[in-house]
């Protein structure tokens, strides 16, 4: 086998396996980064669908005023400061439609602030 072929395979098994203290680890995949930002009084994007356990981080910001991001059904919040930006991990076990709210009053049709995640086996 010619060297450079040799040297592609080992750098490809390299990136999936990994030796740690003599013990062999798989490589984790790394989260798909989902960008939501939040504006008076809506998500963009307002609907969102990831994977049955899929890693996903949402990449939140806000480009007003203080903002919440829950997902109750995972127990998953941040609060987005504008100027800032907050990763909110999650790894979704369960499958299905689930509401994302705000949950820090930010004025008149705050309550209206929501979303839709969609889990997809």
């Amino acid at each position: 086998m010619p060297l450079a072929r040799r040297t592609l395979l080992a750098s490809a098994a390299a990136g999936a396996v990994l030796a740690v203290a003599g013990r062999l680890v798989l490589a984790q995949p790394q989260p798909r980064v989902i960008v939501v930002t939040a504006r008076k009084f809506t998500y963009e994007p307002a609907e969102i669908s990831i994977r049955l356990n899929e890693p996903v981080v949402f990449r939140l910001s806000s480009s007003d005023i203080v903002m919440g991001f829950s997902i109750p059904d995972f127990k998953v919040r941040a609060t987005a400061i504008p100027g800032q930006v907050v990763d909110v991990p999650l790894t979704a076990d369960k499958p299905g439609e689930f509401n994302f709210l705000c949950d820090v009053f930010c004025g008149s049709g705050h309550e209206n602030m929501e979303g839709t995640l969609r889990v997809l086996a």
